[in-house]
């Protein structure tokens, strides 16, 4: 489903939506791993979020992220983000 980057594979060359599968890709391999040691999913989905604010608030300032954070309810309600993910 998604591809991991070898770590000889330069991640420069790939395009905008290679880039987006690819970043993805090292979040849910490092989510997985962290639940591996034993990281409640809550407390990962906090993190995340803190950490994702955090540096889009440092790239695009305070009022822009709210702009957009605003927007999140309708797109949480559309099902934009349900997906179903695999368990082991």
């Amino acid at each position: 489903m998604y591809r991991t980057l070898s770590i000889n594979e330069s991640v420069a060359g790939l395009a905008d939506d290679d880039h987006k599968e690819a970043a993805l890709s090292y979040i849910l391999d490092a989510w997985e791993e962290a639940l591996l040691d034993g990281i409640e999913p809550e407390m990962l989905a906090n993190a995340a979020l803190f950490a994702a604010f955090a540096d889009l608030i440092s790239i695009y300032g305070e009022d822009a992220v709210a702009k957009m954070a605003g927007n999140l309810s309708r797109r949480v309600t559309n099902g934009e983000f349900t997906v179903k993910r695999n368990t082991h």
